[in-house]
């Protein structure tokens, strides 16, 4: 009994800090403005840690639970996968181009760790994927509790195979990273977290990730702040495609900048 209680109150202080935060959860009607001026439907969970913050905001919470594919931001945790396995060495290591003529036109020349994330590069995680293998796929995703875990399905499974996850997961996911609490060797998961870099001021940082599945589109990451970080994950619909994609990121700045956690552009 005693080693029971144990078990518990050691789990209740290893996550604690989520624990604490989803208790502050509070629904934000107030930021549909935000969605309604960029005509765009979904979610977001914005999760404020500065010390003068603390508070979790979220907009439409059943959807904030609602799983979809992760698209994109699944290349964050993917390249841990990657590193963790030896696929990839480090940032500097080239991915030769196979010659194969894509519609991006920064996809059709050789790749490394960094610009694979910056330009979202898929047939580079599509290689990671095939060294990797869809067992070692799962035990990794079991082992950072990623969602619903599934590596099955079409190729690429992140974007059209069984893979899905919640904004409110990401939002877990994401904070086990910026502490490096995630079961990977630090040195990658600093890496990464260099590699996700967007933009930059003099006292803060924004690290994050764009998704697109063709139907749900995401930006989800953080900004650190000399208080603490604001974790963010949005998912929206995008019936108009590629013309829905810009309201990701305008959705997501206005909500952040109306909580001084980003600077208005």
């Amino acid at each position: 009994m005693k080693l029971q209680i144990l078990g518990i109150c050691i789990a209740a202080v290893a996550f604690s800090p989520i624990c604490s935060a989803e208790e502050k959860q509070q629904e934000r009607p107030d930021w549909a403005r935000f969605f309604k001026e960029s005509g765009a439907e979904g979610t977001i969970v914005v999760a404020d840690e500065r010390a003068d913050g603390g508070a979790t905001g979220i907009y439409d919470q059943a959807r904030a639970r609602r799983r979809y594919p992760p698209a994109s931001t699944f290349k964050i945790p993917h390249a841990l996968f990657a590193l963790d396995a030896g696929v990839v060495r480090d940032e500097f290591q080239v991915f030769k181009w196979d010659g194969t003529v894509r519609n991006i036109e920064t996809w059709n020349r050789d790749q490394d760790l960094r610009s694979s994330m910056r330009y979202s590069v898929v047939w580079v995680y599509q290689h990671f994927a095939r060294e990797i293998g869809t067992e070692k796929e799962g035990l990794y995703l079991r082992k950072i509790d990623y969602g619903n875990a599934d590596p099955s399905g079409a190729d690429p499974f992140w974007v059209e195979g069984n893979l899905s996850i919640s904004a409110q997961e990401q939002i877990t996911f994401l904070r086990h990273l910026y502490r490096n609490e995630l079961p990977f060797r630090v040195e990658h998961q600093r890496l990464v977290k260099d590699i996700m870099i967007v933009e930059a001021g003099r006292d803060w940082i924004l690290r994050a990730k764009t998704g697109w599945s063709g139907t749900v589109g995401w930006w989800v990451g953080w900004v650190e702040w000399p208080t603490g970080p604001v974790f963010f994950a949005l998912n929206i619909d995008t019936p108009k495609r590629l013309d829905d994609l810009p309201k990701r990121e305008t959705v997501v700045r206005a909500i952040l900048s109306s909580i001084k956690a980003l600077p208005s552009r």
